[in-house]
């Protein structure tokens, strides 16, 4: 047997589920065996640690920007989040935001994003009228029925 045949043999040994090869050709034997280390891991239960979880400054911008979605006019409508996720302005960093303050929409028109479980979920608008706020900063995390603009009936 040549040295190349051997060194696959060993390879394979190696690089296999098996412990051990035995080989007879031409009356030479060639026997190759593997170690196989057992390793016992004890697992000690720990005991449970409550630690604060620090809140996300995300979360913090919409606690601040929330009492400000209070519609103070009958014509000014809420438009809030139907889904929990991520909004999103535009369709991808490099296109313009969908709408911005002042903005004249349609109803069924795409005003934002909001991506959840990786799908993207456009949002359209309710109603014809004019963009008075954009309630949600760009790439912030929404809950289901947190205002997200508010539109002037027009």
């Amino acid at each position: 047997m040549e040295y190349k045949e051997l060194k696959k043999l060993v390879e394979l040994v190696e690089n296999a589920a098996i412990t051990h090869l035995s080989i007879d050709e031409n009356g030479t034997k060639i026997e190759i065996k593997k170690e196989i280390q057992e390793t016992n891991s004890v697992v000690l239960p720990q005991a449970a640690v409550a630690t604060p979880i620090a809140q996300p400054p995300v979360a913090a911008a919409v606690e601040q920007q929330e009492p400000s979605a209070k519609p103070k006019d009958k014509n000014v409508i809420e438009i809030k989040a139907q889904m929990v996720g991520t909004f999103y302005h535009s369709a991808n960093p490099d296109s313009p935001p969908f709408v911005k303050v002042g903005d004249t929409i349609k109803k069924g028109s795409v005003i934002c994003i909001i991506e959840a479980m990786k799908l993207f979920n456009e949002i359209e608008a309710e109603e014809d009228g004019i963009i008075e706020e954009i309630c949600v900063p760009n790439e912030s995390a929404v809950e289901y029925g947190q205002p997200l603009f508010l539109i002037k009936k027009g």
